[in-house]
């Protein structure tokens, strides 16, 4: 009786059971890989949970030989395996997880010291060996989620190693990465360098995560328990946002401290500069009147010999006056002799036009007048020549050309004396410019009735 009521009972039981069996297994059917995906994240939440349940009940830092986290990484192994590609090599086919993680380190500058690290561990020989160094320092570094996270944001990169329906590509991935932010209340210290990560055999010991009714009794605990992680997880990010922004800090008062000393530098030596200039200034002012002081005395030295030369000049120029009015006097006596040579006089009276003519280009510029007088005194010079050497009669007039040459002489070298001076003296320099014009017409004049006086001579001479 007892059997039959049983069996009864459990009759419609089994039934639904078994209905409920069959729609599992036709979806399976239809979706293997949503299953599986499915299957493996149940296992990942199961792993993970108890890996920190674990952890915290342990009470001290990890190690390679702890069961749970033993088990964490080949449930990690198997997530990051569904969907990979096979990639053919020319000896053999290659599907090794380690391609997918080695990407990390473009898109996460953070990840190129584990990278390198695993790179440079001697005893690694495989890929797969490479891949599960990696995890277990991204673990010990508590970036492990922070690194996947990046690496499931770039689907287009990731297509290059999973098929489209892998775990990593769809959202079953990024609720692992989010699950993995919980492993950051575990401390582990793991050693990477002497395991032999290469041949290890990655099986999921499911007895770990059965439940019996002792475990249905620990709800209370575990509650708790999830409450201290999720206040452990808090205080972690708390704490790593804080670092993030101690180290931020840090950065800036060391680039504040360096630029205070390169412009404390820089002041120093503007200061010295400025130092440097006030005493080049001071000097610069002093050797300034020093050079003034002699500018004014030989100024006033120079003034006054300019008033001794004009005094002197005064002086000559009325003997000089009274020497021509005795010349002209003589050439009016001489003037009756010209009928003989009329046509000589026209020669000289064209030369006089000329003299004329250069004389007026000498009010418009002094240095071609003083051009002109020199031409002028050449010209006295070859008439005094050939007074010398073909008149040796003529005594008393040859003495008197001498003395008049001699005075002509002076009176040029008084005449360019007062062109230097004139540019000084601009108040002067017209009244000078006049004399010197009038005193040139009359010697011009003077030079020209002795030439013709002395030509007539000659002729004369010659008759």
């Amino acid at each position: 009786m007892l059997v039959g009521v049983w069996d009864a009972e459990r009759a419609p039981a089994s039934r639904g059971a078994d209905s409920r069996w069959r729609a599992a297994a036709g979806r399976a059917v239809k979706d293997p890989t949503a299953v599986e995906r499915a299957n493996l994240l149940n296992m990942a939440k199961l792993s993970i949970k108890g890996l920190i349940e674990s952890a915290l009940s342990f009470g001290r830092t990890l190690d390679s030989d702890y069961p749970p986290l033993q088990q964490f990484f080949v449930v990690m192994e198997h997530c990051l395996k569904h969907g990979l590609k096979v990639r053919k090599s020319f000896l053999s086919y290659n599907k090794t997880i380690w391609g997918p993680l080695e990407l990390v380190e473009k898109l996460y500058p953070e990840a190129e010291e584990i990278a390198a690290s695993v790179r440079d561990l001697p005893g690694l020989k495989t890929p797969l060996g490479r891949a599960r160094a990696w995890l277990r320092l991204a673990l010990m570094q508590k970036k492990m989620a922070d690194y996947l996270r990046c690496l499931i944001i770039q689907r287009d990169l990731l297509s290059e190693f999973y098929e489209y329906h892998a775990l990593m590509m769809e959202e079953e991935g990024a609720v692992i990465v989010g699950l993995l932010v919980g492993l950051n209340v575990i401390d582990a210290n793991l050693c990477v360098k002497g395991e032999d990560l290469d041949s290890q055999v990655g099986v999921i010991d499911f007895s770990m995560y059965l439940k019996n009714e002792d475990d249905i009794g620990s709800k209370e605990r575990n509650v708790q328990i999830a409450a201290i992680l999720d206040q452990k997880n808090y205080v972690e990010e708390l704490n790593r946002q804080l670092n993030s922004t101690v180290s931020s800090l840090h950065t800036r008062v060391d680039s504040l401290e360096k630029s205070n000393t390169k412009l404390i530098e820089e002041l120093a030596i503007a200061k010295n500069n400025i130092i440097k200039l006030q005493e080049e200034n001071h000097q610069l002012r002093s050797e300034n009147t020093i050079i003034l002081m002699k500018t004014q005395h030989h100024l006033e030295v120079t003034k006054v010999d300019v008033e001794a030369e004009l005094q002197t000049y005064r002086h000559s120029r009325q003997g000089l006056d009274e020497m021509y009015n005795e010349a002209r006097r003589q050439l009016r006596e001489e003037s009756q002799l010209r009928q003989d040579i009329e046509n000589e006089l026209m020669v000289q009276v064209s030369m006089k036009h000329e003299i004329e003519l250069a004389m007026k280009l000498l009010e418009k510029d002094i240095h071609e007048k003083q051009d002109t007088l020199i031409g002028l005194r050449q010209q006295l010079d070859e008439v005094k020549a050939i007074n010398i050497e073909m008149y040796q009669k003529l005594q008393v007039s040859e003495d008197a050309m001498k003395e008049k040459n001699e005075i002509i002489g002076r009176l040029e070298d008084k005449t360019n004396q007062i062109t230097a001076t004139m540019k000084q003296l601009e108040q002067s320099d017209k009244d000078l410019l006049t004399q010197t014009r009038t005193i040139a017409m009359s010697f011009v004049k003077c030079a020209s009735n002795e030439a013709q006086h002395q030509y007539k001579l000659v002729k004369d001479i010659s008759f």
